[in-house]
């Protein structure tokens, strides 16, 4: 026989089905971020395609080829920051809703509801940066190597 409080004990009973749906959201997690950077990659290099002829035109002047990668990437993470953003606003609405589950080796329910701490709020929007980062680097990369003469003919 044990002594134990009555929340030690419930904690320990939903210790399973609590690291379950901890792993279930982060390979969901995983997987809408993996879309999130192809779709970012996909939006960056229809950038760089609808503004080649401003990209010529920009290395004609004399900008040089890390200063057009440069603006590309700051768009980037400009638009992952706004979407992170847009993102924590959506998350802010879940502290209003709670969600329960059956315990079935207890036949206990537990509930339980989100909620948003500032480290969550800086390590969301550094997630977003990053995801924006690695889906805007290559098509980055593609703007800055576009040759001045191929860049202009275009269109």
């Amino acid at each position: 026989m044990d002594v134990t409080r009555e929340t030690a004990y419930y904690a320990a009973q939903s210790e399973v089905l609590a690291n379950f749906i901890r792993v279930l959201g982060l390979l969901v997690t995983a997987i809408f971020s993996l879309g999130a950077m192809i779709g970012a990659m996909i939006t960056m290099y229809a950038a760089v395609a609808n503004r080649t002829p401003e990209i010529g035109t920009l290395r004609a002047l004399g900008f040089s080829r890390r200063a057009i990668s440069s603006a590309f990437v700051a768009e980037a993470l400009a638009l992952s920051l706004l979407g992170g953003l847009l993102g924590l606003s959506a998350a802010w609405l879940l502290r209003f809703v709670h969600i329960s589950a059956v315990n079935f080796a207890t036949f206990t329910e537990i509930a339980f509801g989100f909620s948003l701490s500032p480290m969550i709020v800086l390590q969301s929007l550094i997630f977003a940066m990053l995801m924006g980062f690695v889906g805007g680097v290559l098509p980055a990369i593609r703007a800055g190597r576009l040759r001045i003469v191929d860049a202009l003919r275009a269109r």
